[in-house]
């Protein structure tokens, strides 16, 4: 008897120790761990490193895991000892993907992917353009087309304010492709509804400088005439200065209504929980798949990885009908920005199609009439991209160089 109770007590034990084991109730390992590197903290309230943050653990909780399977390091500089110290602590932590939000990142995640301590670590670098075929991918997403859709509200709130100048505080500008096809887009949304319209880029030369971003908003506001000022940059202060100010703005990364709800009409966002929870999902149940079931990321509309915030009552009416309706066109590819069809938006919110080149702001043609040559500035001159309609997203995400027409960039 003795001998039978023994062999329960102990087969009760085994499977007490399975059910308290790394599998969780969505057949998750409650031991894979998740490691993140932020530019700024990770107890941020809005902005880019806020979106980011918000998107790994929102992804996290939707795949049943715990907050402790994240390890972060935050306030990281865009410096190559700093991101490797920060990448040594994630691994030695037992991180298994290791993501990066900060363009600057670059160089030292490709190199620590090629180590072999960490070819069972998988890495995912923000907005970059390195990848190799087993453990490190780069990821971004047509946040252009979000411009696009945040400038038709600003358009419409410079003709409604008599208005035509807009400001915009950039971290940099031509100097990245992705600053300046954002600008563009912008751009191009701000003159579907207002062709007379003018768009004035300042830089901070720096993806995040809250004092900085302040002053070139203040500066657009007091020296230029800007109604409206939109962003590229990390901190929701250009919105807080429009507020101040009595100037309305369009913010980014998150919406950016609470800290200005007097100004803010709309923000291109990020649902990098969309990213987030394919990468985190197939680095931890199939590891080796990660470069084939999720690569190079460029998601946009359509999956739902890029979109406005909630258009606020400082928008003009009818401007939640017009971007409603531009967007659908994108969801479903009827149209997009970088091509060589103009949209037009009447003041009754009528859409028209005109076929025709592209210009940029020194009158060079970057988009042929027809649609199937895209150019960049190379060594000073205007050179054609090979490959057609097919160099559009290379260009978009890696060497469009300039302004289009519309817009001029100042000093701050």
């Amino acid at each position: 008897m003795k001998k039978v109770l023994s062999l329960v007590l102990a087969l009760a034990l085994c499977f007490s120790l399975v059910a308290c084991g790394g599998t969780g109730d969505n057949g998750t390992d409650e031991k894979f761990l998740v490691g993140a590197i932020y530019i700024n903290g990770q107890n941020d309230t809005a902005g880019y490193t806020y979106a980011h943050h918000t998107g790994i653990t929102k992804a996290m909780e939707q795949l049943g895991m715990d907050k402790s399977q994240l390890k972060i390091v935050d306030n990281v500089a865009e410096d190559d000892a700093a991101v490797t110290q920060a990448i040594d602590t994630l691994a030695s932590q037992g991180c298994k993907l290791i993501i990066g939000i900060s363009f600057g990142y670059i160089n030292a995640m490709n190199d620590a992917a090629a180590k072999p301590q960490y070819k069972d670590i998988i890495f995912s670098h923000a907005t970059g353009y390195l990848a190799n075929d087993t453990n490190f991918n780069n990821y971004f997403g047509r946040i252009y087309q979000a411009r696009y859709l945040a400038g038709i509200a600003a358009g419409m709130k410079s003709l409604a304010l008599g208005n035509n100048n807009i400001g915009y505080v950039a971290a940099y500008g031509t100097e990245y492709a992705e600053t300046c096809s954002g600008i563009n887009g912008f751009a191009l949304g701000v003159q579907s509804v207002n062709p007379n319209a003018k768009v004035y880029v300042s830089k901070i030369n720096n993806w995040a400088d809250e004092a900085k971003e302040r002053q070139i908003a203040e500066n657009l506001i007091d020296n230029y005439g800007c109604g409206v000022i939109a962003q590229h940059c990390d901190s929701a202060q250009p919105q807080i200065a429009a507020q101040e100010k009595n100037v309305f703005g369009c913010g980014y990364n998150s919406d950016m209504t609470a800290q200005a709800p007097k100004a803010h009409l709309t923000a291109p966002i990020w649902n990098w929980d969309v990213y987030y929870k394919l990468a985190i999902e197939t680095a931890m149940k199939t590891p080796k798949e990660f470069m084939t079931k999720v690569g190079v990321y460029y998601g946009g509309l359509k999956e739902g990885f890029v979109d406005v915030s909630p258009l606020t009552d400082n928008c003009v009416e009818g401007t939640k009908e017009v971007v409603a309706a531009v967007k659908d066109m994108m969801v479903k590819g009827e149209w997009d920005v970088f091509t060589n069809v103009k949209l037009s938006i009447d003041a009754e919110g009528k859409i028209t199609k005109t076929e025709g080149a592209m210009l940029d702001n020194k009158g060079n043609e970057i988009i042929s009439a027809d649609g199937n040559t895209y150019y960049v500035y190379k060594d000073g001159a205007i050179s054609a991209v090979e490959g057609g309609k097919d160099a559009q997203d290379g260009v978009i995400k890696g060497s469009m160089n300039y302004y289009v027409a519309g817009v001029e960039e100042i000093n701050g």
